[in-house]
């Protein structure tokens, strides 16, 4: 038995923005349903190093597997390296042998902006007329994208506090640069930043939006104001992890707000087993990032390489050998 390597140009080649979109809201719709096992993300502080590691395992069905991945704040800087990395191991349940070993940076790219595609289907109106991108990293590429896919047509505002990388983005996807009020008054907003300190005013969103919370997937991070968190329907993807280190996770810890307040969560809705929210609330969507989304989206690329006899076949863990002894 062989084991599939993908590099990060054969990953490319698989993963479509479509394929990240079915595959995500496929991935929702069964943890809605209770079908996936995935116990809350490990995470391994470094904070000599600005960084730290996470452990991602899950099961779904019959895909198994577990990424690898770290977030280095000063790695572009220190070292010319991704503040993001991974790895993504998918195994076989029935008998744990490693089928694939992969690049995970670019799955946890594309499921993130899928992620955030499948909520704004289920949360947001439909035919938004704007979406405002705010944080346009590398980030804001798949979270375009994939909107893209869900959405014909739409105006695409790109805020940054950096303004060249605002730039750069609108250029890339045909945007225009905006100012940060301008891009929170959107239809559909997304954030992807770092931020520890709320930025995103509850004044500049506009009643009846849909807000894409990406940026807080550690304990301290919070983008939005937490009266915005206080007067909208908040949708989480999972509870422990949002608890811990999703958006909520500051106000929550400060009892500015409850946990009987969060509206549900987006596997729910996607399953159909909690109602869409009506046309005039106001949703937010905070996201901390499942590992059962790289999971499924991870086994699609492994069949389409399959498929494409894409990668190279490898016996890793050298069963021919023993076997030919």
């Amino acid at each position: 038995m062989k084991t599939r390597m993908l590099t990060r140009s054969e990953v490319e080649r698989l993963a479509t923005m479509e394929v990240a979109v079915s595959s995500v809201e496929r991935a929702f719709a069964a943890f809605g349903r209770g079908e996936a096992s995935m116990p809350p993300k490990v995470y391994l502080p470094i904070p000599d190093h600005d960084g730290d590691f996470r452990a991602m395992p899950s099961r779904l069905g019959a895909s198994a597997g577990i990424k690898w991945v770290n977030v280095h704040a000063q790695n572009r800087k220190r070292f010319g390296l991704p503040t993001v990395m991974a790895v993504y191991v998918l195994s076989d349940p029935a008998n744990a042998f490693p089928l694939a070993v992969m690049d995970g940076t670019l799955l946890t790219a594309l499921r993130t902006g899928a992620a955030a595609a499948v909520a704004s289907k289920y949360l947001a109106q439909p035919s938004p007329k704007t979406i405002g991108f705010i944080g346009c990293g590398v980030q804001a590429h798949t979270l375009h994208g994939t909107h893209q896919v869900v959405f014909d047509d739409f105006e695409s505002l790109a805020y940054d506090r950096n303004d060249s990388t605002a730039a750069a983005f609108a250029e890339r996807v045909g945007a225009r640069a905006v100012t940060l009020e301008e891009a929170a008054a959107a239809d559909i907003v997304c954030t992807a930043t770092p931020s520890r300190t709320p930025f995103v005013e509850a004044k500049w969103i506009r009643p009846g939006a849909h807000i894409n919370a990406m940026g807080a997937d550690a304990p301290g991070k919070q983008e939005l104001a937490t009266d915005l968190l206080q007067s909208s329907a908040v949708y989480i993807d999972d509870i422990h992890q949002a608890t811990g280190s999703g958006e909520i996770n500051v106000p929550l810890g400060a009892g500015d707000i409850e946990l009987s307040q969060v509206a549900g969560t987006l596997g729910e809705v996607v399953a159909g087993l909690a109602p869409k929210p009506g046309v005039s609330t106001t949703t937010i969507f905070d996201s901390t990032g499942l590992a059962i989304q790289d999971l499924a989206l991870a086994r699609a690329v492994f069949e389409a390489a399959q498929r494409q006899s894409i990668g190279r076949e490898i016996d890793l863990l050298g069963l021919d050998a023993a076997m030919s002894d």
